[in-house]
This record gives C-alpha cells, structure tokens and sequence, in this order.
C-alpha cells in the first residue's frame, strides 16, 4: 500500500507529489504545505519524505518506506515543537542536522510540523538555510496557511495547498479501518472531516462524551452565574484531555532521563554534574507541552460550539444543507425557535473572538467567560 494511502481526499495533492518524487517533476528543496486542521499537512509532508527515499517513488513496502515512515530513517527528521514555540536553539539544530549529507538515502529530508509555531528570530535562522540549501537537503514546512510564515520563508518554498477532505472520503477511510459505517459516518460528519478528530470520536467513548458536554454549553448560560460555571467547566475538561494526552508521555520522558543520568533514586547517591539543569529543562519544556496541548484541546472544543451555532443559524433561515451535528436535532431546533438569526450570528463571533484571544496568549479561562457571557447576552 502507498505511503500516501492515509492521505484523504487529497488527489491532486498526491498527484503533485508522486511526480516530484519519482520523476523530479517540480522538485525543489523547500516545501510548504498548507490547510486547515486535519486536512493531513503532517501527514503529507511524512509521506513525501518516505517517498524521496524510496526507489519506487512510496511503495509503502520496501525498508526506506518503513523506516521513514515510523521515524527511523537517519535521512529523514521530523521536528514537532514540544512547546507554544519553536526555539531558536531547535532552529540551529535543524539547519546543522539538514547539512548532514544522506547516510542512505538519496535526500536528507527535514519535515518541521508546526512551522507557524515559530518566532520572527527563529524563522530568520532556518531561511539562512532555505537561502543556501544543502546539495541534497530538502525542507518540507507544514502551517495551517502561507501567511503564517515569514514573507522570505514562504517565497522560497513550493506551495501544496490541502483541503478538508469530504466527510464521505473520511467515512469511507474509517470503514477500511475496521469502524462499523453508522459510527465512521457520524464521526466524519462531527469532526468536520478532521481525519484524526474522526478516529478518536469513532473509537474512543471518553471523546464522545467530552463532546456531548462541550455541546450543552449553549443551555448553561442562560444566567450569569451559570455562564461562570460553564466557562470553567470547559477549560477544566481542555485541561484534562490534555492531561491524559501527556501524562504517559511525561512519565516516559522523566523515567528516561534517570536512567540517562543514572539515577537510581538510592538515598545518598549524588546525582551526575548539571543532572539539576536537565530535570529544570525538561520540567520546563513538559509544562511548555501542556498549555500548547491544552489549548488545543479548548480551541477544538470551540469549533464544535461554532458548529453547533451554525447548525442553528441554518435552521432559523431554512437553508438547504446538511447538519453537522446530526445527533442533536432537538437542542438545535429549540433554540432555533427561541432566538433569531441575528443573535446566532453574534454567538458564532463571539466563539470566534475567543479563538482568537487564546491564539493571542490571553488567558483561557478569561476567554472562555468573557465568550460565555457573549452567548447569554446574545
């Protein structure tokens, strides 16, 4: 099976790309690809590695598929920002690493997940090398648009546009995967055809039900009081998905680096020079993961109350279009009947501005309030 099997709906985009890897076709040494969430930038961008290195252009079967593919070409490094920010320390390692010559294969392949994550100074550090490439170095920069790049990095890089896949192609992936087709076709449809968003709603029962209560939202505001304890409500739940997708991970980490410094955790043993300094770090960039994944999880939460608005806002005007939200008809259509397009309207904006604010570092949990105080004033 091609490596670029797990990219869905993306044709043309695939077309692109087995050119470029088979016949250089439009190969260079800078690309960015771009989309919105769960369109599969990331996972593009990782099929295209394997594909530079693979003699058949992606086979998916051969050893440099694999290898690329599961993180374990020494031609191919995937660099995804732990932290809010790629650091300009990471940004130095990556250009030193890219002017590596391949040890195997015939490019050596950076893949930088996140490239919007980084800082003005950061950027100006990894365009030196995108100025002066390596003879065989290749950069492949995901975001979810080119405006979130600097200007000299965009126009140095091949541009590969995705889109949201449609959710029967999403639908359709899930089934192959085993899914029942009632389940991969709500999931698909509640995720807004986010690949991995799907998955999880499809397999996992704890994301359904933090769904469902994200969902309730739009009933617990109807007071003041009520509209506090549901902006809490909803950064508490952010904070403990994001929890439970980093907690194994930090475990891992710490346990690691005692084994890395030989700490055994005996009493009176003293611990190996600058261990202190190695523990701060990683404490620090562990915390740094946590607020990044934590607002993930929130601003996902915030699309889905986006959703559900204009679920409403196209009951309210008799719009001829399919419901994300097919599971929660009733809801919608109460409150359709109860408000007016106008105030849905500027419930929706209100979701968006507090996308906004906690994209500009305002604090969560003031974000969410000041939103939920926007919904009951409508």
């Amino acid at each position: 099976m091609s490596v670029f099997a797990g990219l869905i709906g993306q044709d043309h985009v695939v077309e692109v790309l087995q050119a470029a890897a088979t016949t250089s076709t439009g190969m260079t040494h800078a690309w960015l690809f771009t989309g919105p969430p769960g369109s599969g930038r990331s996972v593009a961008a990782r099929a295209f590695a394997a594909a530079l290195q693979c003699p058949r252009g992606g086979c998916g079967e051969c050893h440099e598929c694999h290898t690329a593919m599961g993180g374990s070409h020494p031609d191919v490094t995937v660099v995804v920002p732990a932290g809010l920010h790629l650091l300009i320390a990471e940004a130095r390692e990556i250009v030193a690493s890219s002017a590596r010559a391949p040890v195997l294969g015939r490019w050596q392949v950076t893949v930088i997940e996140d490239a919007d994550r980084m800082e003005e100074r950061t950027g100006n550090t990894l365009l030196k090398a995108l100025e002066e490439p390596p003879p065989r170095g290749v950069f492949l920069l995901c975001a979810p648009s080119p405006e979130d790049l600097l200007p000299t990095i965009r126009s140095r890089c091949r541009l590969v546009t995705l889109r949201v896949p449609p959710y029967d192609a999403v639908a359709d992936h899930l089934v192959r995967e085993g899914i029942d087709r009632p389940i991969a076709e709500f999931a698909a449809r509640a995720a807004q055809g986010h690949v991995g968003r799907a998955r999880r709603l499809a397999r996992d029962d704890e994301a359904r039900r933090r769904r469902r209560e994200v969902l309730k939202l739009p009933t617990q505001v109807e007071t003041v009081g009520g509209c506090f304890a549901a902006a809490a409500a909803l950064v508490d739940a952010a904070r403990e998905e994001a929890s439970v997708l980093t907690g194994e991970l930090d475990v891992a980490e710490a346990s690691a680096l005692r084994d890395a410094l030989g700490d055994t955790g005996g009493r009176g043993k003293a611990r190996p020079r600058g261990a202190a300094a190695a523990v701060a770090d990683l404490e620090r960039r562990q915390k740094s993961r946590a607020t990044r994944t934590q607002r993930d999880a929130l601003d996902r939460a915030l699309i889905d109350l986006a959703a559900f608005y204009r679920d409403v806002l196209a009951a309210q005007v008799g719009a001829d279009v399919e419901p994300v939200n097919v599971d929660l008809g009733r809801p919608i259509r109460t409150l359709a009947e109860s408000s007016s397009p106008e105030s849905t309207l500027r419930r929706i904006e209100a979701v968006l501005a507090c996308r906004e604010a906690i994209d500009t570092n305002v604090a969560p949990l003031l974000a969410v309030e000041a939103m939920a105080l926007a919904l009951h004033a409508g």
